[in-house]
């Protein structure tokens, strides 16, 4: 969770969410915003914000090629 006192942006954020690597994968994210809405307006000063930032992902596919299962043998 982030909590701000005073914030202010000069321009408008440029967000992203990214998932480097390989595999299939069901991801989501959300935030719950306190007193900042989800588009906020380039030099408006917003007051006692708080953000909490919710991310989860998993992976759907089984282990890749070449890969060992986790007991060291590689079978």
């Amino acid at each position: 969770m982030v909590r701000s006192g005073r914030l202010r942006f000069t321009e408008k954020p440029r967000t992203a969410v990214r998932f480097p690597g390989t595999g299939e994968r069901v991801s989501t994210s959300h935030s719950d915003r306190t007193r900042l809405p989800d588009k906020v307006t380039p030099g408006r000063e917003y007051r006692d914000t708080t953000v909490a930032y919710h991310l989860a992902t998993r992976l759907t596919g089984g282990p890749e090629g070449g890969r060992n299962d986790g007991d060291g043998t590689g079978a």
